[in-house]
């Protein structure tokens, strides 16, 4: 985890120092626009997942990073932002991602995502003064190509999934997961090759 360390004569607006995983503080005018945007738009995307699926994917589009062909997300999806989320090409994302994308969260092509999965990049500082003072910072979320990534799968800040990775259900993913391995538990750890 980063240690906490500020500099007085950063002029860097808040987002900027936000997307660049720098300690900032979120109650910032234009960060608070950003997520209320993301909360308007997820919610459009839930409404019109049944009722018009392709207007729903359009929303996405919008909001999104980036979504690539053929891939494709159920609703509910719960984002910060919205924009710092990339999902490759024929990825699928099961009900109730929760993607906290305060810096970017990359997933790769084709990859399985269960239910309820949750993708946190956001730290707080482990001092108590800066955190009641509501600094935060964050660090990115990797993940490969052709991942599965069981139901109820946290990933915390900082983590990389390597290709072809296999995350079992329920797990809590604290750190790097080598290409084609299976991780499992709390905290996970690869208990075999693929």
């Amino acid at each position: 985890m980063k240690s906490f360390h500020i500099d007085e004569n950063d002029p860097r607006r808040s987002w900027e120092k936000m997307v660049a995983g720098d300690w900032y503080i979120a109650d910032d005018p234009e960060i608070q626009r950003a997520f209320r945007h993301a909360l308007v738009e997820t919610e459009r995307f839930a409404d019109e997942y049944v009722a018009d699926p392709e207007t729903a994917q359009e929303i996405l589009r919008g909001l999104l990073g980036s979504i690539g062909e053929g891939a494709h997300v159920r609703a509910p999806l719960r984002v910060d932002y919205g924009t710092q989320l990339h999902i490759g090409a024929g990825t699928f994302v099961n009900f109730q991602l929760t993607a906290l994308d305060v810096v970017e969260i990359r997933i790769g092509k084709n990859c399985q995502l269960g239910p309820n999965i949750q993708l946190l990049t956001p730290i707080h500082p482990l001092e108590l003064e800066p955190r009641r003072q509501g600094w935060e910072a964050a660090e990115p979320i990797t993940i490969g190509d052709d991942v599965w990534i069981g139901g109820g799968v946290t990933v915390l800040p900082g983590v990389s999934i390597g290709d072809g990775a296999v995350i079992g259900a329920g797990s809590v993913v604290t750190k790097d997961v080598p290409p084609r391995s299976l991780a499992v538990g709390n905290p996970a750890r690869v208990i075999r090759e693929l």
